[in-house]
């Protein structure tokens, strides 16, 4: 398997990036001590949310959703069919591609379906188009559900390089389910790390002066802060697969590639980002690239966890041992190796892009 590689090392203040049931920052245990920790799913829901709004080249267009009715209703309005047809036929669809929750379907009401669906506008409207096309033949016609998902493969990823990269699973049409290209670790603190108490008040600005001094209410919130291992990676060979982004053109899949490599080193959780704001830039990345292997995480090397002050430079040089001695002792070869700051990270995304096809 062709790999490209990301070894990411951020430090965050104060901060809730990732909170747990009870609104408490997430944690796990490795290497024998508690570990603050930021969850793959939280991680990836920042990368897509980053690409969206600032890469147009990364061609996230992808919709979770439980709300796909509407969208398929207009598509197929597009495509010639009045309203009533068009809404009929859209509830038809989504049912077959996610089943309607039926606490949903309420006259006058577009209904839900009942779990999130990840798919991509290019293949709502080939659906639409294939299935408006059907139905102006034979109004009546139902029949083509059992082509829906083909519908959908025949339209492809073309906007929705998140589905490629993140995959889906339909539980309703498993032939729509996609092993994504990308993969991604839980971010681990290098270090030994306990959560803090924030004690907070807030003042009531209309209280007269003349009574009690108490606040207008007081509170509670947990917060830490940590230098963070990330590990992403990306199978190029299942990136360039036909029902990945197999259809775009070279340079196109590596301004994908290059809008995920950006985004997945920029983008930052937006929890509390008002009240706690932690939106630093990474200290370190590692980028490799592999003509051969399997991914390989780092995070053994703060298997004991590191200690002093400085933190971020005692990781990286913890980091690049372990690195080495990789290396040194499984016959790991790379074929691109390079470094944020040592380089700008324009390069380190030229140098590894450069390798897709």
């Amino acid at each position: 398997m062709k790999l490209i590689e990301l070894h990411i090392l951020q430090s965050f203040p104060v901060s809730c990036l990732n909170r747990d049931d009870v609104g408490a920052p997430k944690s796990a245990t490795f290497g024998g001590v508690t570990r603050a920790r930021i969850s793959s799913q939280c991680l990836k829901r920042a990368i897509r949310e980053y690409a969206q709004d600032n890469l147009p080249e990364a061609r996230f267009g992808g919709h979770r959703t439980k709300l796909i009715v509407q969208p398929l209703a207009d598509a197929l309005g597009k495509h010639g069919l009045d309203d009533k047809a068009a809404m009929e036929h859209a509830t038809h669809i989504a049912d077959k591609l996610a089943k309607l929750d039926s606490k949903s379907v309420k006259e006058g009401e577009v209904p839900q379906v009942g779990t999130l669906t990840f798919l991509a506008p290019g293949e709502l409207e080939g659906i639409a188009a294939k299935v408006a096309e059907l139905v102006k033949s034979n109004p009546k016609a139902k029949d083509y559900e059992k082509k829906l998902d083909q519908f959908a493969k025949d339209a492809g990823l073309m906007d929705g390089a998140d589905i490629a990269l993140f995959g889906r699973m339909a539980a309703s049409m498993p032939s729509l389910t996609l092993e994504g290209a990308a993969m991604f670790s839980h971010a681990l603190s290098t270090h030994k790390t306990e959560n803090d108490l924030d004690f907070f008040s807030a003042v009531d600005d209309r209280k007269p002066k003349g009574d009690d001094a108490g606040a207008g209410m007081i509170g509670t919130l947990e917060f830490n802060s940590a230098v963070y291992y990330r590990y992403a990676a990306v199978n190029v060979d299942l990136l360039s697969d036909a029902d990945h982004l197999g259809r775009l053109s070279v340079d196109d899949r590596r301004k994908v590639v290059a809008a995920f490599i950006k985004a997945t080193v920029m983008a930052v959780p937006g929890a509390r980002k008002n009240s706690m704001n932690a939106s630093v830039p990474p200290s370190y990345v590692l980028g490799i690239y592999k003509d051969a292997g399997q991914p390989i995480q780092l995070i053994n090397a703060f298997e004991a966890p590191v200690r002093g002050a400085g933190l971020v430079d005692v990781s990286r040089k913890a980091l690049e041992a372990q690195h080495a001695a990789l290396k040194t002792t499984w016959g790991i070869s790379t074929v691109e190796e390079v470094t944020v700051p040592a380089d700008p990270l324009s390069t380190l995304i030229d140098k590894l892009t450069r390798h897709v096809q």
